[in-house]
């Protein structure tokens, strides 16, 4: 079975709301006023080499194909199979644009399936509706959180009301010089 790890920037008050850029009145936060670390980083590029898959909400798949398939940083993860979950979007939204191997997912049964499907890790990148749900459903087996010494005080939080309770177990955990803490967890099932 597949794993689906979770992989988010996220602030001290559990906001993983528009890191990179966007809408949201604090878009872009993860490189404002935060020292760039290279090795802070290097966590991303495992995780690109690890995966086999991505899976996005909706929200964040719209705000990346326009992005991604245009960042050499991104090359492996462009070359992968994406999914999209969403109950929305037309096939043609997703299939039709100029990222290769992209998919829409109805719904958590389909998740589940391809989850039960041979290959590597799934990531899920943003996404903090899909995840919540994808929580409920007991499909997430672990999480890889960078943690910014900020506190926003508005926005998407990872961890919504009434989602209820979910234990974890670190598996691996960093500290770097820009206040950047790394955690990795396992979802004790």
């Amino acid at each position: 079975m597949r794993p689906v790890v979770v992989t988010e920037f996220i602030s001290l008050d559990g906001v993983v709301d528009s890191p990179g850029g966007g809408e949201y009145e604090h878009a872009g936060w993860t490189f404002k006023d935060i020292e760039f670390v290279p090795e802070a980083y290097a966590v991303k590029g495992r995780e690109q080499e690890e995966a086999s898959a991505l899976l996005l909400g909706r929200v964040t798949f719209e705000e990346f194909a326009p992005v991604w398939p245009t960042m050499d940083d991104f090359a492996t993860y462009n070359a992968m199979p994406k999914y999209v979950v969403s109950r929305t979007l037309d096939d043609a939204a997703v299939t039709d644009i100029d990222w290769a191997d992209c998919h829409v997912l109805r719904s958590l049964d389909e998740v589940a399936k391809l989850k039960e499907a041979d290959g590597g890790p799934i990531l899920v990148h943003g996404s903090a509706a899909p995840v919540q749900s994808l929580l409920a459903a007991g499909l997430v087996d672990g999480f890889t959180l960078l943690e910014f010494p900020v506190v926003l005080g508005s926005g998407k939080r990872l961890w919504a009301e009434g989602i209820g309770r979910t234990d974890l177990r670190l598996r691996n955990t960093e500290a770097y010089s820009n206040g950047i803490r790394l955690a990795e967890f396992d979802v004790v099932q």
